[in-house]
């Protein structure tokens, strides 16, 4: 049987495709604008560090001198994906450096108010 190469693309996106506020998009970590304005404010920067034992990703601010003092994390650039205010982080490096799948789809995420830290499990 022939499944024609568009008819395929069509079925594959529309099971991929999870509804989350926080997702993976071409090795980028998509973080909607709600979510982006609590962390990161005014910030055009964020610290970033993942830990494989747990395959969760911790962001934050980076003017958030505490999370910087507990944990080892790298800095990046936030990039702003539209005029809402989503924000995107490139995770090339950190995906192929722990050998996480960077298949695109939604995120389960943890944000505790008032903490200014966005926990991703990925």
């Amino acid at each position: 049987m022939f499944i024609p190469p568009n008819r395929l693309k069509d079925n594959y996106n529309k099971t991929q495709s999870v509804e989350s506020k926080i997702s993976l998009k071409s090795s980028h970590l998509l973080i909607d604008h709600e979510i982006a304005n609590e962390v990161f404010g005014s910030d055009q920067n964020a610290l970033v560090v993942y830990y494989p034992t747990r395959r969760s990703l911790m962001v934050a601010a980076k003017s958030d001198e505490l999370f910087k003092s507990l944990h080892k994390a790298n800095q990046h650039m936030l990039k702003d994906r539209n005029l809402k205010g989503d924000k995107s982080i490139a995770l090339h490096e950190m995906l192929i450096d722990n050998e996480i799948d960077d298949t695109d789809r939604g995120l389960v995420y943890e944000l505790q108010p008032g903490l200014g830290i966005l926990n991703v499990i990925i």
